[in-house]
């Protein structure tokens, strides 16, 4: 297998907007790896982001260990569904990055939800308590603010997914 075999897929959508979800759906297919970073952020850094400022400062150094892992996975021919919101500019690029090194084919998935389906869905979530993260809808309009839909001059093969 080569890196032209492997594909990454790329996630952007704002908070419940279903990232996870597809996650699931794209990681069941065979040679596929799935890697989130609520997960190794709630494994790493437990109790540790309490604050936007602090996941700011937590996942630049999850993006920085991480990223070696991933090449190498793409490299080795397998797919890696990336769970990391694609949701700036500035995350997209680092992105970039990593299909640049690996020569990985890629996908970046946009999720396009009104907010408030999400809002809907991010308070079931926070109710059932089954989410490494619960966001208030104080952090969700704070986090919903840095969100930028990419542009084509980004480069991204795009999907547009709405909610059915």
């Amino acid at each position: 297998m080569s890196p032209r075999d492997a594909t990454l897929h790329m996630l952007c959508g704002k908070i419940a907007a279903g990232k996870s979800t597809l996650t699931a759906r794209l990681a069941a297919a065979p040679r596929t790896v799935a890697l989130s970073e609520d997960h190794w952020l709630a494994r790493l850094y437990p109790g540790q982001i309490n604050s936007v400022a602090d996941y700011v400062r937590h996942a630049a150094l999850l993006r920085e260990a991480i990223a070696p892992h991933v090449e190498a996975l793409l490299r080795a021919g397998l797919s890696v569904v990336l769970d990391f919101p694609a949701n700036t500019p500035a995350s997209r690029a680092w992105m970039r990055g990593i299909i640049e090194r690996s020569g990985a084919r890629h996908v970046l998935h946009v999720l396009d939800v009104p907010d408030d389906v999400c809002r809907a869905r991010l308070r079931a979530r926070n109710a059932a308590g089954q989410h490494d993260f619960a966001a208030s809808d104080a952090e969700f309009d704070a986090i919903t603010a840095y969100f930028t839909p990419p542009a084509q001059d980004e480069g991204f093969n795009i999907v547009v997914l709405k909610p059915e």
